[in-house]
Protein backbone atom coordinates (compact mmCIF):
# COMPACT_ATOMS: atom_id res chain seq x y z
CA UNK A 1 0.00 0.00 0.00
CA UNK A 2 1.57 3.07 -1.07
CA UNK A 3 0.33 6.89 -0.42
CA UNK A 4 0.42 10.49 -2.37
CA UNK A 5 3.86 11.80 -3.01
CA UNK A 6 4.61 15.01 -5.27
CA UNK A 7 5.98 14.43 -8.31
CA UNK A 8 9.38 15.97 -9.15
CA UNK A 9 9.15 17.42 -12.78
CA UNK A 10 5.33 18.22 -12.80
CA UNK A 11 4.57 19.30 -9.36
CA UNK A 12 1.36 16.96 -9.22
CA UNK A 13 -0.03 14.65 -7.01
CA UNK A 14 0.69 11.01 -7.88
CA UNK A 15 -0.17 7.90 -6.76
CA UNK A 16 -0.56 3.83 -7.48
CA UNK A 17 -3.51 2.06 -6.34
CA UNK A 18 -4.45 -1.68 -6.84
CA UNK A 19 -7.48 -2.40 -8.60
CA UNK A 20 -9.05 -3.68 -5.47
CA UNK A 21 -8.01 -0.19 -3.46
CA UNK A 22 -9.31 2.06 -6.95
CA UNK A 23 -12.41 0.13 -6.53
CA UNK A 24 -12.88 0.43 -3.10
CA UNK A 25 -12.42 4.18 -3.01
CA UNK A 26 -14.85 4.58 -5.87
CA UNK A 27 -17.47 2.64 -3.67
CA UNK A 28 -16.68 4.69 -0.67
CA UNK A 29 -16.67 7.62 -2.60
CA UNK A 30 -20.20 6.88 -4.58
CA UNK A 31 -21.63 5.79 -0.98
CA UNK A 32 -21.12 9.32 -0.12
CA UNK A 33 -22.45 10.57 -2.68
CA UNK A 34 -25.98 8.85 -2.32
CA UNK A 35 -25.93 9.96 1.11
CA UNK A 36 -25.46 13.42 0.01
CA UNK A 37 -28.15 13.66 -2.33
CA UNK A 38 -30.76 11.00 -1.50
CA UNK A 39 -31.60 12.75 2.08
CA UNK A 40 -32.77 16.27 0.27
CA UNK A 41 -35.14 18.56 1.72
CA UNK A 42 -38.62 18.48 0.32
CA UNK A 43 -39.73 20.93 -2.41
CA UNK A 44 -42.06 23.57 -1.61
CA UNK A 45 -45.27 24.19 -2.58
CA UNK A 46 -46.46 25.97 -5.90
CA UNK A 47 -47.55 29.08 -4.87
CA UNK A 48 -49.61 32.07 -7.08
CA UNK A 49 -47.20 34.62 -4.95
CA UNK A 50 -43.83 35.46 -6.76
CA UNK A 51 -42.09 36.76 -3.59
CA UNK A 52 -42.85 33.35 -2.06
CA UNK A 53 -41.93 31.45 -5.36
CA UNK A 54 -38.53 33.16 -5.56
CA UNK A 55 -37.71 32.64 -1.59
CA UNK A 56 -38.43 28.74 -1.70
CA UNK A 57 -35.75 28.32 -4.52
CA UNK A 58 -33.04 29.56 -2.22
CA UNK A 59 -34.92 27.65 1.20
CA UNK A 60 -33.30 24.52 2.40
CA UNK A 61 -33.25 22.14 4.85
CA UNK A 62 -34.00 23.64 7.91
CA UNK A 63 -33.73 21.23 10.70
CA UNK A 64 -31.13 18.56 11.50
CA UNK A 65 -30.57 15.74 9.23
CA UNK A 66 -32.03 12.56 10.59
CA UNK A 67 -29.00 10.22 9.40
CA UNK A 68 -26.09 10.20 12.13
CA UNK A 69 -23.97 10.84 9.38
CA UNK A 70 -25.13 13.70 7.91
CA UNK A 71 -25.99 14.93 11.15
CA UNK A 72 -21.58 15.20 11.65
CA UNK A 73 -21.24 16.50 8.30
CA UNK A 74 -23.63 19.03 8.60
CA UNK A 75 -23.56 19.92 12.55
CA UNK A 76 -25.60 23.18 14.21
CA UNK A 77 -24.36 26.34 13.09
CA UNK A 78 -25.92 27.75 16.04
CA UNK A 79 -26.68 25.28 19.13
CA UNK A 80 -28.42 28.08 21.19
CA UNK A 81 -30.22 30.07 19.07
CA UNK A 82 -32.70 27.43 16.74
CA UNK A 83 -33.84 30.08 14.28
CA UNK A 84 -30.41 31.20 13.57
CA UNK A 85 -29.13 27.48 12.96
CA UNK A 86 -32.47 27.19 10.86
CA UNK A 87 -31.93 30.02 8.61
CA UNK A 88 -28.44 29.19 8.32
CA UNK A 89 -29.14 25.99 7.46
CA UNK A 90 -31.38 26.79 4.67
CA UNK A 91 -29.08 29.08 3.05
CA UNK A 92 -25.86 27.04 3.31
CA UNK A 93 -26.68 22.81 3.36
CA UNK A 94 -27.66 22.75 -0.34
CA UNK A 95 -24.62 24.39 -0.92
CA UNK A 96 -22.49 22.59 1.11
CA UNK A 97 -24.30 19.29 0.29
CA UNK A 98 -23.17 19.88 -3.56
CA UNK A 99 -19.82 20.56 -2.86
CA UNK A 100 -19.66 17.77 -0.86
CA UNK A 101 -20.68 15.22 -3.61
CA UNK A 102 -18.44 16.97 -6.27
CA UNK A 103 -15.41 16.23 -4.15
CA UNK A 104 -16.16 12.86 -3.75
CA UNK A 105 -17.73 12.41 -7.97
CA UNK A 106 -13.90 13.73 -8.48
CA UNK A 107 -12.44 10.66 -6.81
CA UNK A 108 -15.30 8.52 -8.93
CA UNK A 109 -14.06 10.34 -12.27
CA UNK A 110 -10.55 10.69 -12.07
CA UNK A 111 -10.55 6.85 -11.18
CA UNK A 112 -12.02 5.84 -13.75
CA UNK A 113 -10.62 7.96 -16.52
CA UNK A 114 -7.00 6.56 -15.11
CA UNK A 115 -8.58 3.42 -16.21
CA UNK A 116 -10.81 1.41 -13.24
CA UNK A 117 -13.26 -0.35 -15.49
CA UNK A 118 -17.02 -0.13 -13.78
CA UNK A 119 -16.91 -3.85 -12.28
CA UNK A 120 -13.52 -4.67 -11.53
CA UNK A 121 -13.05 -8.42 -13.29
CA UNK A 122 -9.12 -9.07 -13.48
CA UNK A 123 -6.27 -9.79 -11.07
CA UNK A 124 -3.08 -7.20 -11.32
CA UNK A 125 -4.77 -4.15 -12.09
CA UNK A 126 -3.16 -1.11 -11.08
CA UNK A 127 -4.39 2.70 -11.37
CA UNK A 128 -1.97 5.36 -11.67
CA UNK A 129 -3.48 8.79 -10.17
CA UNK A 130 -1.75 11.80 -10.95
CA UNK A 131 -3.81 15.31 -9.99
CA UNK A 132 -3.13 18.46 -10.32
CA UNK A 133 -2.64 20.71 -6.64
CA UNK A 134 -6.46 21.82 -6.45
CA UNK A 135 -7.75 17.92 -7.77
CA UNK A 136 -5.89 16.89 -4.63
CA UNK A 137 -7.09 19.24 -2.13
CA UNK A 138 -10.73 18.33 -3.90
CA UNK A 139 -9.68 14.66 -3.01
CA UNK A 140 -8.39 15.53 0.70
CA UNK A 141 -11.60 17.15 1.67
CA UNK A 142 -13.28 14.01 0.02
CA UNK A 143 -11.18 11.72 2.29
CA UNK A 144 -11.87 14.37 5.63
CA UNK A 145 -15.89 13.13 4.94
CA UNK A 146 -15.09 9.83 4.05
CA UNK A 147 -13.49 9.11 7.14
CA UNK A 148 -16.33 11.09 9.07
CA UNK A 149 -18.27 8.72 8.06
CA UNK A 150 -17.01 5.65 8.70
CA UNK A 151 -15.96 6.86 12.11
CA UNK A 152 -19.70 7.63 12.94
CA UNK A 153 -20.70 4.84 11.62
CA UNK A 154 -18.56 2.66 13.60
CA UNK A 155 -18.56 4.66 16.54
CA UNK A 156 -14.68 5.47 16.88
CA UNK A 157 -13.77 7.45 19.48
CA UNK A 158 -10.68 9.37 20.33
CA UNK A 159 -8.38 7.44 22.33
CA UNK A 160 -10.21 4.02 21.81
CA UNK A 161 -7.61 2.19 19.10
CA UNK A 162 -7.00 -0.07 22.10
CA UNK A 163 -10.70 -1.65 21.47
CA UNK A 164 -10.32 -1.93 17.77
CA UNK A 165 -6.84 -3.54 18.10
CA UNK A 166 -8.16 -6.25 19.64
CA UNK A 167 -11.29 -7.62 17.65
CA UNK A 168 -10.40 -10.26 15.66
CA UNK A 169 -9.22 -10.07 12.14
CA UNK A 170 -12.41 -11.79 10.95
CA UNK A 171 -14.19 -9.35 12.99
CA UNK A 172 -16.28 -7.00 10.24
CA UNK A 173 -16.18 -4.39 12.66
CA UNK A 174 -12.32 -5.18 12.77
CA UNK A 175 -12.54 -4.77 8.77
CA UNK A 176 -14.64 -1.75 8.47
CA UNK A 177 -12.00 0.21 11.06
CA UNK A 178 -9.02 -0.85 8.36
CA UNK A 179 -10.60 0.57 5.71
CA UNK A 180 -11.11 3.91 7.91
CA UNK A 181 -6.95 3.81 8.73
CA UNK A 182 -6.41 3.33 5.30
CA UNK A 183 -8.55 6.20 4.15
CA UNK A 184 -6.57 8.46 7.21
CA UNK A 185 -3.49 6.95 5.23
CA UNK A 186 -4.39 8.03 2.36
CA UNK A 187 -5.57 11.57 3.60
CA UNK A 188 -2.12 12.01 5.43
CA UNK A 189 0.15 11.34 2.54
CA UNK A 190 -1.55 13.34 0.20
CA UNK A 191 -1.55 16.26 2.59
CA UNK A 192 2.52 15.88 2.62
CA UNK A 193 2.33 15.73 -0.75
CA UNK A 194 0.43 18.96 -1.26
CA UNK A 195 3.25 20.48 1.70
CA UNK A 196 6.70 19.41 -0.36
Amino acid sequence: MSGFERHRRTGHVIATFTGFEADLLRSLASQMVELLRNERAEPAAPTADAFEAMMAEFSGATTIPEDPVLARLFPTAYPEDEEAASDFRRFTEGGLRDGKAAASGSIIDVLEEAGLPPELTEDGLVIDVELTPDEAETWMRAFTDIRLALATRLGVEAGDEHYWHSLPDDDPRAQAHDIYEWVGYLQETIVEALMS
